[in-house]
C-alpha cells in the first residue's frame, strides 16, 4: 500500500472556519479604518480655513465678524477653498466653518456637512465640531477633538 498524502476533508475544513473568523473580524475593522482616515483628510482640510479665521480675528482686535467666505461685493482676509477629493466645499460664515463632503465618500458619509463653530476666549479660540454624518465611528472621529463648552451665567 502507498502512503496516503495531503490534506484530509477535516483538516481543510477547520483552515476554512478559521480563515472565515478572521475575515469577519477584519472587514469590519478595514471599514472604520478606511472611515477613519477619509475623516482625517476632510478636517486636515480646514487647516488652512482655520489658520486664515484666526489671523483675521487677530487683525480684528479679537472680533469674528468680518472673518467670512468673500463675495463678489465684500473681499475678505480668508481664502477661497479649493475642492478636495473629500471636501467638495466649505464656507466661512464669522468664524464658523461649514464643509460639504464629496458625495462619493462612502460609509454614509457623502454628501453630509461638517460644522466647525468657533469659540473665543479672552486669550484663545477652538472650534466645537458638529456634523450631519449618522455613522457613529466617523461622529466619534469628528467630535473627540471638542472641549466642553462653557456657558457663562449672570
Amino acid at each position: 500500500m502507498r502512503a496516503q498524502s495531503g490534506f484530509t476533508l477535516i483538516e481543510l475544513m477547520i483552515v476554512v472556519a478559521i480563515a472565515s473568523i478572521l475575515a469577519a473580524v477584519a472587514i469590519p475593522q478595514y471599514g472604520d479604518y478606511t472611515m477613519r482616515a477619509k475623516v482625517s483628510n476632510v478636517l486636515a482640510a480646514a487647516a488652512p480655513l482655520k489658520t486664515a479665521v484666526a489671523l483675521c480675528v487677530q487683525e480684528n482686535g479679537g472680533e469674528a465678524a468680518a472673518c467670512s467666505t468673500p463675495t463678489a461685493a465684500v473681499p475678505s482676509a480668508i481664502p477661497v477653498f479649493s475642492a478636495t477629493r473629500e471636501v467638495a466645499s466649505a464656507k466661512v460664515d464669522k468664524g464658523d466653518i461649514e464643509l460639504t463632503l464629496a458625495g462619493d465618500l462612502g460609509s454614509g458619509l457623502g454628501g453630509q456637512t461638517v460644522n466647525m463653530e468657533l469659540q473665543l476666549g479672552t486669550s484663545s479660540l477652538s472650534w466645537f465640531n458638529s456634523t450631519s454624518v449618522t455613522n457613529a465611528a466617523a461622529k466619534e472621529a469628528i467630535t473627540r477633538t471638542n472641549i466642553p463648552m462653557v456657558v457663562a451665567t449672570q
